[in-house]
């Protein structure tokens, strides 16, 4: 039997207007929602220029650290909450969710946001994390930030705004890059 030659990787993207978009796929649930804030911030690439056809998803639980197992997520309706979004980045590099501030999965765990990159020049999604800037005790305990030199840790910690929101801009390279995770050869 003859080995097969993994096909080489491509870049992916930009060809996001086209087919990735759906209606409301940033709104995680209804703006204005009890409970609801904004989700903002800029892409940035190795130069510190703004990245301006970049797609982010995200998943997260509810407000009460639950992970959403109801279906929806392509057809919002307004009411139910998925726990997932996609958002595409604007001219500006700037993006936006409408979701809620994720719960902690366990008592004492600090509650954050998964979040997936694609944007062109990229071999592979890139996959990093979004922590809420509060409960700096669960922070530190955190099994991922405490791994981590405290200026890259900075890098997935958000920023709350005046309205309650958060702001996190994503650094694709160079000085202050966003850390990503590694999940090859991870078992399945």
């Amino acid at each position: 039997m003859s080995k097969l030659t993994p096909t080489p990787g491509q870049t992916v993207g930009p060809f996001y207007g086209y087919a990735l978009p759906f209606n409301k796929d940033n709104e995680l649930l209804a703006p204005g929602s009890a409970g609801s804030i904004r989700l903002q911030g800029t892409v940035y690439d190795g130069a510190g220029d703004a990245i301006p056809d970049a797609i982010l998803e995200i998943w997260q639980p509810d407000a009460e650290g639950k992970v959403v197992q109801r279906t929806g997520s392509l057809v919002r309706d307004g009411y139910t909450f998925t726990g997932w979004g996609r958002a595409a980045v604007g001219n500006s590099g700037v993006f936006s969710f409408t979701t809620v501030n994720p719960g902690p999965t366990e008592a004492g765990a600090a509650p954050f946001i998964s979040v997936a990159v694609f944007a062109r020049g990229l071999m592979n999604r890139l996959f990093t994390r979004i922590y809420l800037p509060e409960n700096e005790e669960a922070l530190a305990a955190d099994p991922l930030l405490s791994s981590l030199d405290p200026e890259r840790r900075s890098t997935l910690i958000a920023r709350r705004d005046a309205d309650g929101g958060l702001t996190w801009d994503l650094r694709l390279q160079g000085g202050n890059e966003t850390v990503f995770l590694d999940f090859e050869g991870a078992s399945q």
